[in-house]
């Protein structure tokens, strides 16, 4: 069993996740940097499924693990603008 864990956004990974999960969640930080957000008291959440590591921000961002392909996807969440329902 593997626990998960919450960390401060801009501190490093916990230790074990795959490197490419490293990459992914190096990617989210530095393009909300870029942005200007201020991110100052946001926190990531690790939890394991099936043993695979899946990454939360708390802005609903999630970053899951593929070990066949041993890649990681990033998923940002919808916008107002990108939701369907806010269209007249």
């Amino acid at each position: 069993m593997q626990l998960g864990t919450r960390w401060p956004i801009g501190d490093p990974v916990p230790s074990g996740l795959p490197h490419v999960v490293e990459i992914a969640v190096q990617a989210v930080e530095e393009e909300l940097k870029a942005i200007g957000d201020d991110v100052s008291t946001w926190r990531w959440t690790l939890t394991w499924l099936e043993s695979k590591p899946v990454i939360e921000l708390d802005d609903g961002t999630v970053i899951r693990y593929n070990p066949s392909e041993d890649s990681a996807t990033i998923t940002q969440p919808m916008g107002p603008a990108d939701d369907e329902e806010d269209w007249v």
